[in-house]
């Protein structure tokens, strides 16, 4: 049995009934369950119990017009869930998608406190800025805002939230019945932020959280999305679709941290990873196989149209995409559009091929094989430069986590790759990751991580 020092980061993306398109009608998922709590609290448990160093739960603000075929776009809002599954988890982390554009910095704070409390110290936060049309209009807006005034805004966001995060004094309560002082108002702190985008008071109404700050995730890999991770990013959700891809982001991300005075070790980058598994390479095949049969080629085609921006309806399935807008006229997801695009030219596939390949996971990396088969993956993505481990995205559920969690991790955990039982409380302390020192106590801004 090979020993490495360095072990894996392992997150599962939970995504209703699976992360393949046509999961629902797969005869082996719950999709009349995905508003059930004890379906996740099921699926929670099977996390933990294989030692996964958090779930993650996505979040869209819209419901898109392919409503009809798909089951990802309806849900359960995140705190509400995670709130609920941290009474019932004790290890497990619980990440959160939560949107900077289409909310306000108190509220969002307020929340993921009140989550870390709640979990002892398990709360993440994946920070997104948004990245459709039909988001904007349930916000009171005709249009969405640019791109990269997304990013500015998000930047604002986070010294907002951080700094009512740290407006609480790790020691401000006090509880002196005798006295009259419930707390040391001297370390309670006013942030009196006025910026471009927000003007907050403060303090928070929340003391701080046993983390000081939820774990900040960020899964956006345009240029914007790049240096927004180098500056506030703890882990990163990343979609690469080959190993030298994965090695020039990892690179490229890392090499960027030093100008915020970070270290690379203070960001785990993740790529999405959606394995099926069989007990035969032959099984696993077909398997992905019988999914891929299920798929709704309108659905894929309004999935597809809405990534590239190009109305694919009006061109033959078998043919080749037609000219594509250039990515810089892209106001949504430039870094999946991108990808996408470079996918269909690198294999020369057709629309309809293309659709197949994205229906697995939208653009991260699909494997079908054997335990020791996406393990042998894994090990080389994580030994060769390419990751701090993985974003696990089960194509269907419950049995594609059972599978993953009863195969692929007992693989990993012989090989050294992989914990085979938690050692801390907190979700920093399964990243590695350093408690935040309060920004409003007198410590030099170099011990101050995550900032």
């Amino acid at each position: 049995m090979s020993k490495h020092k360095r072990q894996m980061n392992l997150n599962v993306f939970i995504m209703n009934v699976g992360h393949h398109e046509a999961a629902w009608r797969h005869p082996d998922t719950e999709p009349r369950h995905i508003t059930d709590l004890s379906y996740f609290t099921k699926l929670a448990r099977i996390a933990e119990e294989a030692k996964f160093d958090s779930l993650f739960l996505a979040d869209v603000l819209a419901v898109g017009k392919n409503v009809k075929h798909g089951a990802a776009l309806a849900g359960l809002e995140p705190f509400t869930l995670l709130s609920a599954l941290a009474a019932v988890t004790e290890h497990i982390g619980l990440i959160g998608t939560v949107s900077t554009t289409y909310n306000e910095p108190f509220h969002v704070a307020r929340k993921f406190a009140s989550l870390d409390h709640i979990s002892k110290g398990r709360a993440g936060w994946n920070i997104v800025t948004s990245g459709s049309e039909i988001e904007a209009n349930n916000f009171n807006q005709d249009t969405h805002l640019e791109h990269s005034k997304r990013y500015d805004r998000a930047a604002e966001f986070l010294e907002v939230t951080t700094s009512l995060w740290d407006s609480w004094e790790d020691d401000a309560i006090v509880v002196d019945r005798g006295s009259g002082t419930f707390s040391d108002s001297a370390k309670v702190h006013e942030i009196n932020h006025a910026g471009e985008s927000f003007k907050v008071r403060g303090p928070l109404n929340v003391p701080r959280s046993p983390q000081g700050y939820p774990v900040l995730v960020q899964a956006g890999s345009s240029e914007d999305g790049k240096e927004f991770a180098a500056r506030y990013a703890e882990a990163i959700f990343t979609a690469q679709q080959t190993l030298g891809e994965a090695q020039r982001f990892y690179t490229d991300v890392k090499g960027r941290l030093g100008k915020y005075g970070r270290h690379p070790d203070e960001l785990a980058i993740l790529p999405g990873i959606s394995a099926v598994v069989g007990k035969t390479e032959a099984e696993a095949k077909e398997r992905e196989q019988e999914l891929n049969e299920l798929i709704i080629p309108e659905y894929g085609l309004n999935q597809l149209s809405n990534m590239l921006k190009v109305d694919l309806f009006t061109y033959p399935l078998d043919g080749p995409l037609p000219e594509l807008p250039n990515v810089e006229d892209i106001n949504g997801n430039k870094s999946r559009f991108q990808l996408v695009a470079d996918l269909a030219q690198r294999d020369n596939l057709t629309i309809r091929q293309l659709i197949q390949r994205l229906a697995g996971g939208r653009g991260h990396r699909t494997f079908a094989g054997t335990a020791v088969q996406i393990a042998d993956e894994l090990e080389e993505w994580f030994t060769q430069g390419g990751s701090d481990g993985f974003n696990v995205m089960p194509p269907y559920l419950p049995a594609g986590l059972e599978e993953f969690a009863e195969q692929v991790i007992p693989e990993l955990q012989r090989r050294g790759l992989f914990r085979t039982q938690y050692t801390g409380r907190t979700l920093r302390e399964h990243y590695g990751l350093n408690r935040p020192i309060n920004k409003f106590v007198d410590v030099p801004l170099s011990h101050v991580s995550g900032v």
